[in-house]
């Protein structure tokens, strides 16, 4: 009998040749299809999977827990990788890669297989979480398999293997650009996004109109939040409180009015510099609204260590390490931080901007009276005198040491 393995599938060239290749070698394959909110005919990649060879298919629907379990507690972090990428690949591939070992499980299966190459990120991001669920797990990885090498350099090799065993693909051996879309964005890569100094083909982006072709009025909204969490949508007459259409309807109005485009060079867990632009709409408008709330919200301080262990945490999910003791420690951290940021931001949308033109919270500690430059409001000025002098003295010995230095 042939052994099972539960590979993660999404219908395009390198899976589907994995597929066959696995079947040549005497697996069982199971074909596995996140549904992360990508726009696909997921009936179409089932029978794909079928004519190839797979002996079982399976769609899984994960949009509403990706929304609720991975890119809500994302944002509640202001998690950016290097300060700019919102981490929508990096925030998908643990939930893919928990769900994938679940099938395993059900099946009755030890291995997983997937199509991430030896170059990228993605290859620990699978792996580091397969083994987070099952330490014994067995992993078949082709583009770190010495014979799957042999047989496949590139991608003229994967075209030519398709045609020779009939397995339909679209791809052709000169492509412009590789993407991978999901709810949370979409990233483009490779092909002539290799060259960093060139500019993207405007017919290239699919969430987003150009800034340029957005509407010439802006579009005013209000996000409601909650510990953190976004809540509530709010724009003219439309409501949205579902997590998943709260998220998706973000995304529909930020793309129209050109919101969350970001062209980077960034760098890859393996060392290599490499160029990736974004599409992230609705990442990039409850980002800027939920940090605009914690201004009104947060205690300075806990706010500035929240800003020294954010780049951390950012660091962990885009190597790999959701799972890992040390971000489950900060995952515990940032939701004692955010206990208090509930309320309301107001934005408007222009030409590919965002910008916070209101925001109320009933925890605010923002208090009118000490703020005021026309009131006391409980605040004695004389009592800053004695404050400035106490943090003076460092600087006057400072001072006076360096007067001595320079007699010498």
């Amino acid at each position: 009998m042939s052994e099972k393995v539960v590979l993660a599938y999404s219908g395009g060239l390198d899976t589907s040749v994995i597929l066959k290749w696995l079947i040549d070698k005497g697996y069982d394959v199971i074909a596995y299809v996140a549904d992360v909110g990508q726009s696909e005919d997921f009936e179409a990649v089932r029978k794909k999977a079928l004519s190839v060879g797979a002996s079982k298919v399976y769609i899984e629907d994960l949009k509403r827990e990706f929304v609720t379990d991975f890119i809500f507690p994302t944002i509640k972090a202001n998690a950016a990788y290097e300060n700019r990428y919102l981490l929508g690949t990096s925030v998908a591939r643990p939930l893919i890669a928990k769900r994938q070992v679940e099938i395993a499980e059900i099946e009755k299966s030890n291995i997983v297989s997937h199509g991430a190459t030896g170059k990228g990120n993605d290859q620990v991001r699978f792996e580091l979480a397969y083994m987070a669920f099952k330490p014994d797990i067995k992993i078949i990885a082709p583009w770190k398999d010495s014979e799957f090498l042999a047989k496949f350099e590139g991608r003229d090799d994967l075209i030519r293997y398709s045609k020779e065993h009939n397995i339909p693909t679209k791809a052709t051996a000169e492509e412009p650009w590789s993407s991978d879309p999901n709810l949370m964005h979409i990233s483009y890569e490779a092909g002539e996004l290799e060259d960093p100094k060139l500019k993207p083909r405007e017919d290239m982006f699919e969430m987003t109109v150009s800034p340029q072709k957005a509407p010439d009025k802006e579009i005013e909204l209000e996000i409601d939040f909650k510990d953190g969490i976004p809540i509530k949508v709010t724009c003219d007459n439309i409501v949205k409180q579902d997590s998943l259409e709260l998220y998706a309807y973000l995304n529909e109005i930020g793309g129209k009015n050109g919101v969350g485009r970001v062209d980077i060079v960034e760098n890859r867990y393996v060392g290599i510099k490499s160029r990736g632009v974004y599409e992230a709409p609705a990442a990039t408008i409850l980002h800027v609204a939920h940090r605009d709330l914690e201004g009104i919200t947060m205690d300075r301080e806990v706010m500035r260590l929240r800003d020294m262990l954010m780049p951390k945490y950012a660091e962990l999910i885009y190597y790999g390490y959701w799972y890992s003791p040390e971000a489950e420690f900060l995952r515990a951290a940032f939701d004692q931080s955010q206990e208090n940021v509930t309320g309301k931001v107001r934005l408007q949308l222009y030409k590919g901007n965002v910008t916070v033109i209101g925001r109320e919270s009933p925890f605010s500690l923002y208090d009118d009276a000490l703020a005021s430059m026309h009131l006391q409001g409980g605040y004695d000025q004389r009592d800053a005198r004695g404050f400035i002098n106490i943090n003076a003295l460092r600087l006057k010995l400072y001072a006076r040491r360096k007067n001595l230095s320079q007699r010498k």
